[in-house]
């Protein structure tokens, strides 16, 4: 996807004068303007709303909603950490504020839910179930979401590993080991790891099969995967928000236990067996 920023600047000069106020103004305030409504980024520069919706269109966007879209997405990809702590600073009201990224979150689900793509989650499971050996990479933030999945896949499958970054040559030292007849998982969100990136290269010269648990189409992991499950996390700010990624991996884990399910209530009738001998839990 090309950056919008860049597109600005390339057509500035067939701008109309009203059209380059507002083109300076995003160019400058980016991360401020993809939350501002037309009507808002009007006033800013003073011009008319019918001017910032003609400038969306003259983008080639269907209207401002939609290049307000890739103006968050583009923050999304592009700020900093810092960045991302001060788009907060002008909100006064903390419960308004907690209220908007909660009702993200629920939208978010809401889209997963009425966009969820049951032929992808079967041809992950089939490409997890064929494999020799499973392995689960997700660095940073991802690595949460990488260590749940591995644990999961391994009290399943037994044959699932979680590589990681701890130390330089460490995650080297672990992708040669894997072969074309394995497969690679890799989790990526903005701002997309470079090493899960690279690591994800390597594996598919060798034609190992790739899935990606990711957020959109245009992830650079999406290209990467012979499958992708799809999952938006798109709040802005300087946590990275897990809870649709954690549910989309979530309904991975039960289409893959459904397939195994003699085998899964075998394991935890022993494993229920030697938690209750040794007193693991506390009982009631």
């Amino acid at each position: 996807m090309n950056d919008l920023i860049s597109i600005i600047k390339k057509n500035f000069h067939k701008f109309s004068r009203g059209q380059k106020l507002i083109a300076q103004f995003i160019i400058d305030h980016y991360d401020k303007a993809a939350f501002m409504t037309a009507a808002k980024i009007a006033e800013t520069v003073d011009v008319s709303e019918s001017t910032v919706v003609r400038f969306a269109s003259a983008l080639g966007y269907s209207g401002y909603p939609e290049m307000q879209k890739a103006l968050q997405v583009l923050i999304k990809n592009k700020l900093t950490t810092v960045q991302r702590i001060s788009l907060n600073d002008d909100v006064n009201d903390k419960l308004k504020l907690h209220k908007r990224n909660l009702k993200n979150e629920m939208n978010n689900l809401r889209y997963l839910y009425d966009h969820f793509d049951m032929e992808a989650l079967d041809k992950a499971t089939e490409l997890i179930l064929e494999a020799d050996r499973v392995f689960v990479l997700g660095l940073r933030t991802s690595s949460t979401l990488s260590n749940y999945l591995g644990f999961y896949l391994d009290v399943i499958l037994n044959n699932a590993k979680v590589l990681n970054n701890s130390g330089v040559n460490s995650l080297y030292e672990e992708i040669i080991r894997i072969k074309e007849d394995d497969l690679l998982i890799i989790i990526s969100y903005p701002r997309y790891s470079r090493t899960t990136l690279d690591a994800a290269r390597f594996v598919k010269e060798r034609n190992t099969k790739i899935v990606a648990i990711t957020d959109t189409e245009e992830s650079p992991a999406y290209e990467l995967a012979d499958v992708s499950l799809l999952s938006k996390s798109n709040i802005v700010s300087f946590v990275d928000s897990l809870v649709v990624p954690m549910a989309m991996i979530n309904q991975l884990i039960i289409n893959i236990s459904l397939r195994e399910k003699e085998e899964i209530v075998e394991y935890f009738n022993t494993l229920e067996r030697l938690w209750d001998h040794n007193s693991i839990y506390q009982n009631f």
